[in-house]
């Protein structure tokens, strides 16, 4: 397959990259701040520029997050104690 005719810029604009997260601008500038996105000021009025492959790995982090959680949701649904009965714990020692 050849490459796309027009690749997928560096930079985006916050307005871009919120487009892409599908949150805010403003929600974009606290995850620069925070340091989950990487970015740069460029220019006279010194604005934002994210990087777009920062953008793919929050998502990927994201992801990773939340895998995390439900396996922790279900480790945590699989000790209750009315699951495992009231009974003396035997070991097989």
């Amino acid at each position: 397959m050849p490459p796309p005719a027009f690749p997928a810029p560096r930079l985006l604009t916050l307005a871009q990259a919120a487009e892409l997260l599908t949150i805010d601008v403003d929600e974009v500038l606290a995850l620069l701040s925070e340091g989950s996105l990487r970015g740069v000021r460029l220019g006279a009025g010194a604005h934002w520029r994210v990087e777009h492959d920062s953008i793919a790995e929050y998502i990927e982090e994201q992801i990773e997050q939340t895998r995390r959680m439900h396996l922790w949701n279900q480790s945590n649904a699989a000790s209750f104690p009315e699951l495992w009965g009231s009974g003396a714990i035997r070991h097989g020692d």
